[in-house]
């Protein structure tokens, strides 16, 4: 959509007035979405988004700008927009654009979403609300969603970088609802994949999933009210691990580092967890929901090492947060469209196995909360400071899982909550969100084994065992 030549005119353009660097970001986006509701079709709907952005640094300061005009002249003014963010003589002359051969790790799908027909779609949809709906009669209401696109990426830049990429996406959500005696709960699941298809029909056991989540669903009609109080918690394996992203992996991430809003900004190199914790992020995962070919900066995506032994190893970079830090950027760079700028961000995050089994980290458990699934929460980078909602919890009681439990929340800070990880099982899963931040909404994974934390303040009932 736009020439090489072009390219180059605007680069030029943008760093007419001191700039020191300049990229444009081209993109045209492919999304559909269907979604069903108690076995009828709620909603269709297929859209088309494109845009460029033109983005220009000098030395810490940035600039950014876009449009969806994409005629010459538009483009044009839009590049001597941001090109006068900055004044003084011309520094720069961008280099020659040379085309990037870009490795394949999230476009290798044998069955393209674009490629299956409505129908396919829909018996897709039909096969998880049934076999939801048909799990207990308890089960009143069911939601199933899938949403899939396809992401056409040109990116340019004064380093003479020329990188076209291919980006496809899908992920079905589904919600199975439970009523009894005034009660009312649900629960939800969403998996999801930078695949087609045949992830869903194939790759993963669906229809256990969409057992699992009904099951789930009814489970909760007969939960009593969590305990509070500081306490040892047991989190889940796949969605547990978003505590981890949250609590700690945002504050990796150099945005926060690079400006000391973290509290891990001068801890690498040094112990912050127990030596049997190490965590990784890992954007190279074949078909991972979080995974990229290239950053949105056009860099190859890559798998950091966060912790290794304990002890933070490595941060999240992006090539402009690593000017303040003065390390390279390391493909973290990352955004939701062209409408918003690119900054560090996550892709696959998550613990990686440890040393010890589900049964003996509940055995060594005397009395505790068995966090199995977790769900939302929010955290404060700059301090670590955490709540997190369980969304399927059971209390443990004599290193047995008891009595199923409800309402809990837990509380705490990121940095202290990691030193209390003593157990790490070898059971480890990944599960599919939405992170969003200053760069937009992105899928990224996260995920970890089983593990056991010696404290955490859980919010729930007030009383005790």
């Amino acid at each position: 959509m736009i020439s090489k030549k072009l390219a180059s005119a605007l680069l030029l353009e943008a760093t007419a007035f001191g700039a020191d660097f300049a990229e444009v970001y081209l993109e045209d986006t492919l999304s559909s979405n269907v979604s069903m509701e108690n076995g009828k079709i709620e909603e269709r709907v297929s859209t088309n988004g494109f845009g460029v952005g033109i983005r220009v640094l000098k030395g810490l300061q940035s600039a950014y700008g876009y449009t969806s005009d994409l005629s010459k002249k538009s483009l044009t003014k839009l590049a001597q927009d941001v090109a006068k963010a900055f004044s003084g003589p011309r520094v720069l002359t961008p280099a020659p654009l040379e085309k990037v051969k870009v490795k394949e790790i999230t476009n290798l799908s044998s069955q393209p979403m674009e490629t299956i027909s409505v129908k396919q779609k829909i018996d897709l949809l039909k096969m998880v609300n049934d076999t939801m709906a048909s799990f207990d009669k308890r089960i009143v209401r069911t939601n199933v969603y899938l949403s899939d696109m396809v992401k056409q990426v040109t990116i340019f830049n004064t380093l003479g970088r020329y990188v076209e990429d291919t980006r496809r996406r899908a992920r079905l959500y589904m919600i199975a609802v439970a009523a009894e005696n005034g009660k009312i709960e649900n629960f939800g699941e969403g998996p999801g994949a930078s695949d087609g298809f045949d992830f869903f029909t194939t790759k993963i056991k669906l229809k256990e999933m969409a057992i699992e989540t009904a099951k789930s669903a009814i489970s909760l009609l007969g939960a009593a009210e969590c305990p509070s109080g500081k306490m040892p918690v047991v989190i889940g394996n796949g969605f547990g691990g978003v505590i981890f992203h949250e609590a700690c992996g945002h504050p990796f991430e150099a945005s926060s580092v690079s400006k000391k809003l973290s509290v891990f900004w001068d801890k690498l190199g040094k112990q912050v967890a127990n030596p049997i914790v190490n965590a990784v992020d890992d954007g190279t995962i074949p078909f991972g929901w979080g995974s990229t070919n290239v950053d949105d900066e056009g860099f190859p995506a890559q798998k950091v090492q966060l912790i290794k032994n304990g002890v933070l190893n490595s941060f999240m970079i992006d090539q402009f947060n690593g000017r303040r830090m003065k390390a390279e950027q390391n493909g973290h760079s990352r955004r939701q469209n062209y409408k918003f700028e690119p900054t560090s961000r996550m892709t696959n995050t998550y613990i990686e196995n440890g040393p010890h089994t589900v049964d003996q980290i509940i055995a060594a458990t005397q009395y505790g909360l068995y966090a199995k699934k977790m769900g939302g929460g929010s955290v404060n980078p700059a301090t670590g400071e955490f709540n997190f909602t369980v969304s399927e919890g059971y209390m443990i009681r004599n290193g047995k899982i008891a009595e199923a439990v409800k309402g809990a929340a837990l509380v705490g800070k990121g940095d202290e909550t990691l030193a209390k990880i003593d157990m790490v099982a070898n059971d480890l899963a990944r599960a599919q969100g939405m992170c969003g931040a200053a760069s937009g909404s992105i899928p990224t994974d996260v995920g970890q084994p089983t593990i056991r934390v010696t404290e955490i303040t859980v919010g729930g009932r007030r009383g005790g065992q």
